[in-house]
């Protein structure tokens, strides 16, 4: 299935704290949920759980997350 990357601001402090609960196998649901809702909001429908790939070194700082959508289907 197809993804579409994700990329949702955030500040720095935020952005070590996603990273660290990434990297101990946890998640952050405020974000993950964040980035669901903007797969709806461009008019997709997720198909899986929206999976943490990094954060970006720009200003803003954002979270970047796949998320598998279905392209059959839209909002």
């Amino acid at each position: 299935m197809p993804s579409i990357r994700i990329q949702l601001d955030t500040d720095r402090s935020t952005a070590r704290h996603v990273l660290e609960l990434h990297r101990a196998g946890k998640h952050h649901r405020e974000s993950r949920d964040a980035a669901r809702e903007e797969v709806w909001r461009l008019g997709r429908t997720p198909a899986g759980e929206p999976v943490f790939v990094g954060v970006s070194n720009g200003d803003p700082v954002r979270l970047l997350y796949d998320v598998e959508v279905n392209l059959d289907t839209a909002r």
